[in-house]
């Protein structure tokens, strides 16, 4: 399958990579306005120079031959590239969100309707191991009929410093509110696990931390020259390394991804100067940001389901954890592994989920990334889509349940959520 790609930035990389990585797809068009990430990934998978080009008209225009394209430009910058891709008859596969606001995203079903295309969402939780142990627990009857969920999403302090306070994420009219930037993935996610209509939602949330009145004393303006750096927790040289790790330790390596965000591909001396003059070395309490910092959102579901979702920033970076609590069992997952403890025998089994180490450079999410572009190149080279299980519809519902939460949580009361979507 040739396969173009809108957007060689963190995520537009990982799925070219992954979609080379299957054995069925190669790239054959790039567009992406930043040359050394163009040029990195070009090089990298192949492309040649005929298919590189600084910006997604461009490529369009150019009609290169292609069996699908992967759109992963920035939040706001989804409608037009989709327009123009259905208008090619193009099978899209769109990293989330859809769109900013319900007008957008309506827009983009009528142009799916119109032009008859495949267009996919990248809610890339649903093709995790973890997903598919669970549903097949819950389709087996391991607790009963589920009856509320509760779901945290831990983002982590220096994952939220890095892409909410500091990043391209900051502020909601450049990109989008939080929980449509980080969580629709969660409210998605409780969708596909639950099994029911979303129909009322109420939410919770504000920025708390990260703002001006909460700095240490004597803060200055960037991390690389401020007195208060060594006892910052949100520091940059701690998230990034390139001064002072903490207590003399080595950089977390997990952080490695989004050192590479900062620089890519640079030197810990071309580090520090990115530090010095870009975005990645403020001070998270400069005022430069204005999305929530932690959220609750509680749903309603047409079964009579409830779950009670929270993202937060304040917690250590690790996995998702959920509690399933059904009329006959309970089901926990922690780190990644799953409990189920069953009313009637008093009983409790463990399930190992299937590993997923990751195996290309810049693939996240315990194996969803991979499941994700497994399924959707596998549709295009076989004409069978039924393993693609986030077409444009299902995930408009878990957007309308999103913009339906943000209302409720700026007007402080119910909402239901129809009119939020042009599906309900």
């Amino acid at each position: 399958m040739r396969l173009l790609i809108a957007g060689a930035g963190a995520r537009g990389s990982a799925y070219a990579r992954l979609a080379v990585d299957t054995g069925l797809a190669v790239v054959v068009g790039i567009a992406e306005p930043r040359r050394p990430l163009r040029e990195t990934l070009a090089a990298e998978l192949g492309v040649p120079a005929a298919g590189v080009f600084e910006d997604w008209q461009t490529m369009l225009r150019t009609r290169l031959p292609a069996d699908g394209i992967i759109i992963a430009t920035p939040d706001r910058e989804h409608g037009r590239p989709f327009a123009a891709a259905a208008a090619h008859g193009y099978p899209v596969l769109l990293e989330k969100p859809i769109a900013p606001d319900p007008a957008g995203c309506a827009e983009l079903a009528r142009l799916q309707q119109e032009a008859g295309i495949r267009a996919a969402v990248c809610h890339v939780l649903r093709y995790t191991p973890l997903t598919a142990l669970l549903r097949q627990l819950l389709a087996e009857g391991a607790v009963g009929r589920i009856i509320s969920v509760q779901h945290l999403e831990p983002v982590g302090f220096w994952h939220f410093a890095h892409s909410y306070v500091r990043g391209n994420w900051r502020r909601e009219e450049e990109s989008s509110p939080f929980l449509l930037a980080k969580c629709t993935h969660d409210v998605d996610w409780l969708s596909f696990i639950i099994g029911s209509r979303p129909v009322r939602v109420s939410s919770f949330g504000r920025l708390s931390h990260f703002r001006p009145e909460e700095a240490p004393d004597g803060a200055s303006r960037r991390c690389t020259d401020c007195p208060a750096e060594p006892g910052c927790p949100y520091s940059a040289l701690r998230i990034y390394g390139p001064g002072r790790p903490p207590d003399g330790a080595a950089a977390d390596p997990a952080r490695a991804y989004f050192t590479d965000v900062v620089d890519p591909g640079g030197t810990r001396e071309s580090l520090w100067q990115a530090l010095e003059s870009g975005p990645y070395g403020r001070c998270v309490y400069g005022g430069g940001n204005d999305v929530v910092d932690h959220q609750v959102v509680n749903i309603e579901y047409e079964d009579g389901t409830t779950a009670a979702f929270t993202a937060t920033a304040f917690t250590a970076a690790g996995p998702r954890r959920t509690r399933i609590f059904g009329s006959h069992g309970e089901i926990s997952v922690e780190a990644g592994s799953v409990s189920v403890h069953d009313f009637l025998t008093g009983t409790s089994t463990d399930y190992t989920v299937p590993a997923a180490a990751s195996t290309v450079a810049g693939e996240k999410h315990e194996g969803g990334d991979r499941g994700l572009v497994q399924a959707w190149v596998s549709a295009l080279a076989r004409g069978d889509w039924s393993g693609v299980v986030s077409g444009l519809a299902e995930s408009l519902v878990s957007h309308s349940v999103v913009f339906a939460a943000e209302e409720a949580r700026r007007r402080g009361t119910v909402v239901p959520v129809e009119g939020f979507s042009p599906l309900l």
